[in-house]
């Protein structure tokens, strides 16, 4: 099953657990410092929430996939396309290890296909990730 991923900044994170924990009848799959995730039953959504100074912005869009193998062939199909990405396997951030393509959309909108590896202690590697302080 694949499932859209909306990540947002938010500027304060239980008051945003909260709401989105009526909104969407939901409790958080993972909570941890300055940051929590919601896996959404219907819509289907994972729902990824940044405590930020920029809160009520958009961090980043994704498809959360399975395998690696479902990341590979979507980074061919990208590639294929005549699309540029960055593929990042085995990084570390939002809490888990995964595995994951990137594109920007002709906006800059950025978006990422990826599988969750394992759970992890990291928010946010030592060493910047490609992207920037995008993660998850």
């Amino acid at each position: 099953m694949s499932r859209i991923q909306l990540a947002l900044n938010v500027s304060d994170l239980d008051k945003a657990i909260e709401f989105y924990s009526k909104a969407f009848s939901a409790k958080p799959a993972k909570i941890r410092e300055g940051y929590a995730n919601f896996a959404i039953a219907e819509p289907p959504l994972k729902l990824v929430l940044i405590e930020s100074k920029e809160g009520g912005t958009l961090n980043h869009l994704g498809v959360e996939v399975e395998t690696t193998d479902e990341v590979e062939k979507m980074s061919r199909h990208l590639v294929g396309e005549g699309l540029t990405t960055e593929s990042e396997l085995g990084v570390e951030c939002c809490y888990a290890r995964q595995d994951k393509v990137w594109a920007n959309d002709p906006d800059g909108a950025e978006w990422e296909w990826y599988t969750v590896l394992s759970d992890s202690d990291v928010m946010i590697p030592e060493v910047e990730p490609v992207k920037s302080s995008k993660c998850c």
